[in-house]
């Protein structure tokens, strides 16, 4: 993909630059999710350099040991950011998780290590040493929710929103390292950043049922029923996730169940505040 957006912002921070990582569903079916987050980029002064060749990251990380074609694509990713000297953002929860994990299997597996750099011959072998970062762990961790505050036009006064989470941003903890697995806050903190009410339920972090939506629609369907009825029996009116399939799923089944409770991307929130909607 020829493509190489650079979104320039002009807050007082001092357009902090990073190699971005779109992934496939950004570019069709959520579209949304990225141009909420470029829009409040360019208010925030952070530079989203669109990698120029980046391949889709297979959606779902390999558990097989064997299986090494499956992680080139995020390797070609990590090792162009690491030769641009900057840290890989990315914005889709799922590109997120397979990306981090391979990036620890470089760090941690000579076998991989060694395979994958042999089949790449990149101009510099790559061992790992990058770094992978959510885009609200950018906002979270160097602009800081408390400076996100003051730069709110339009704070999202009286809403009850609930954060879902789901599996893939908290688990295997000890590689994510996003929050604590079993009681996340980062999100209601920049809910109420915001300026919202953010509220907590039961199910925001359990699993959606995402991977079965074609097969076992019926796992998926009570899977992601239990998350919709959870918010719904806490007042919530509003749910924000950074997840293109956990959307669908949870929206298909608020539809049916009647609960009329909002799906949003959490870029949807911050570009809404930050007056860029």
């Amino acid at each position: 993909m020829n493509l190489d957006f650079c979104f320039k912002g002009e807050s007082r921070f001092n357009n902090m630059k990073y190699s971005y990582f779109p992934g496939c569903t950004l570019k069709t079916k959520a579209k949304d999710l990225e141009k909420f987050a470029i829009d409040s980029a360019n208010v925030l002064g952070i530079v989203l350099e669109e990698q120029k060749e980046w391949q889709c990251c297979g959606a779902i990380y390999p558990l097989s040991k064997d299986e090494i074609a499956t992680k080139l694509s995020s390797v070609r990713s990590l090792a162009t950011a690491q030769e641009r000297d900057q840290k890989l953002v990315t914005l889709c929860t799922a590109c997120h998780h397979v990306i981090k994990r391979v990036n620890e299997d470089m760090k941690t597996d000579d076998n991989i290590r060694k395979k994958v750099n042999n089949y790449l011959q990149l101009p510099n072998e790559y061992s790992g040493e990058g770094e992978v970062y959510h885009f609200i762990e950018i906002i979270k961790d160097e602009i800081g929710f408390d400076n996100l505050s003051q730069m709110v036009k339009k704070p999202l006064t009286g809403r009850k929103i609930g954060a879902y989470y789901g599996c893939l941003l908290l688990r295997p903890s000890n590689v994510m390292n996003f929050d604590d697995s079993e009681n996340p806050s980062v999100i209601e903190e920049f809910i109420k950043a915001l300026g919202a009410t953010p509220v907590k339920y039961p199910y925001r972090t359990e699993c959606c049922g995402g991977y079965h939506s074609l097969d076992k629609k019926n796992i998926s369907k009570e899977m992601s029923l239990n998350i919709i009825s959870s918010a719904h029996n806490n007042n919530i009116e509003e749910i924000v996730t950074a997840c293109p399939l956990c959307k669908y799923n949870l929206e298909i089944i608020d539809e049916k169940s009647g609960n009329k409770i909002t799906i949003s991307y959490f870029t949807e929130l911050l570009a809404e505040a930050l007056g860029v909607k």
